[in-house]
């Protein structure tokens, strides 16, 4: 009975840990999607691995340093997108906009969550020419925002691999050695 409860204990830490490692790893996957809270996720996930095999001293600073790049994930999509079109000339009104014409467009138009990726930068074109009727000038501000889209994919994928790397490192400290 021993046996059963002890390999037990190991398949639970296994799963749990697989779980954890495929959240991880989709998380990051899904940083290349703006709306999917990619970084959100994977903290959660570092939150749960260390709730469950425990954080240590090492492990809290980890998590402190993933807590970071979390909030530097989801900042730098609203900063850079809407600083680029910003600098080129867009309102508050066309970026207010076109992040919830890309909501919708991700929710209502197949293969979601894609058709944000056509909506949002749509709609901050239709907003701007409408403002400023000037074809150009509305393209201008639209090639902006897709430019600090670029920008952003970048920073948050770049900044996943980094809190992906950190969690591998934290797992390794944690071998019995």
């Amino acid at each position: 009975m021993e046996n059963i409860a002890e390999f037990l204990g190991v398949a639970t830490d296994a799963l749990v840990f697989g779980l954890i490692g495929t959240t991880m790893v989709v998380s990051l996957l899904g940083l290349v999607v703006p709306i999917f809270p990619g970084g959100v996720v994977m903290w959660l996930a570092g939150l749960a691995y260390g709730l469950y095999f425990g954080f240590g001293w090492f492990g809290w600073i980890i998590f402190a340093i993933m807590t970071v790049l979390m909030i530097a994930i989801g900042l730098a999509d609203n900063v850079l997108m809407g600083a680029k079109a910003r600098e080129q000339g867009a309102s508050w009104w066309s970026i207010g906009l076109g992040l919830f014409g890309g909501l919708i467009g991700s929710i209502l138009i197949p293969p979601q969550p894609f058709g944000g990726f056509l909506v949002a930068p749509l709609t901050v074109y239709a907003v701007e020419y409408w403002r400023l009727k000037d074809r150009d000038k509305a393209w201008q501000v639209t090639r902006g925002l897709l430019i600090g889209f670029g920008q952003a994919f970048i920073v948050r994928f770049g900044l996943g691999i980094v809190m992906l790397v950190l969690w591998g490192i934290w797992v390794i400290s944690k071998i019995p050695r």
